[in-house]
């Protein structure tokens, strides 16, 4: 779906102007001064007086919080501070790379290859070594080799989970250094 399409669906709860159905209200003026308490008509009057909105922004104080100010500028910070937020957000990336216990020496070489390069971009990277009938009677062999792996890639990322045995496989999980 759309963002534009997803954003009209989004209702806005704000109560301004006549919407604000309380008897009594604390005023916060223009400059962000408080005010005080004031009739409802009181806080429109004045809101009036100043060509601005009258903006509750706290429904759930006792009693209402409202703020007089240029409703339409008030709510375009808002949706700017989100942007903003979302831009800065990260999302946890989590590659898996599986492995088997007699790997040969070239193959393990290319594998702990693509462990770094996921690590140099910020992702986190699950090792499995996944064990076939009788080896799994061998779980040393695969920590040595998870340990082996974690060490060879010491400088690019850190232990986030110790080797663990999960039915026939094992699992490690390693982090990007900070």
């Amino acid at each position: 779906m759309p963002v534009a399409q997803y954003k009209a669906r989004v209702r806005d709860f704000t109560r301004i102007n006549e919407a604000v159905r309380a008897d009594q209200v604390r005023l916060i003026g223009p400059s962000g001064e408080q005010i005080g308490i004031k009739s409802r008509q009181e806080a429109l009057d004045f809101a009036g007086s100043h060509n601005l909105d009258l903006v509750e922004v706290a429904p759930n104080a006792d009693p209402p919080v409202c703020r007089i100010l240029d409703y339409g500028k008030y709510k375009y910070e808002l949706e700017q501070k989100a942007k903003q937020a979302r831009k800065h957000q990260s999302t946890i990336v989590v590659k898996e790379i599986k492995l088997r216990p007699k790997i040969g020496a070239h193959d393990y070489q290319t594998k702990k290859g693509h462990v770094a390069r996921f690590l140099r971009s910020k992702d986190k990277v699950k090792v499995t070594i996944m064990f076939r009938g009788r080896e799994v009677v061998h779980p040393r062999k695969g920590e040595e080799l998870l340990r082996r792996l974690a060490d060879d890639v010491a400088g690019l990322g850190v232990i986030e989970s110790e080797p663990n045995l999960d039915g026939r496989n094992m699992v490690m999980v390693l982090a990007p250094v900070k």
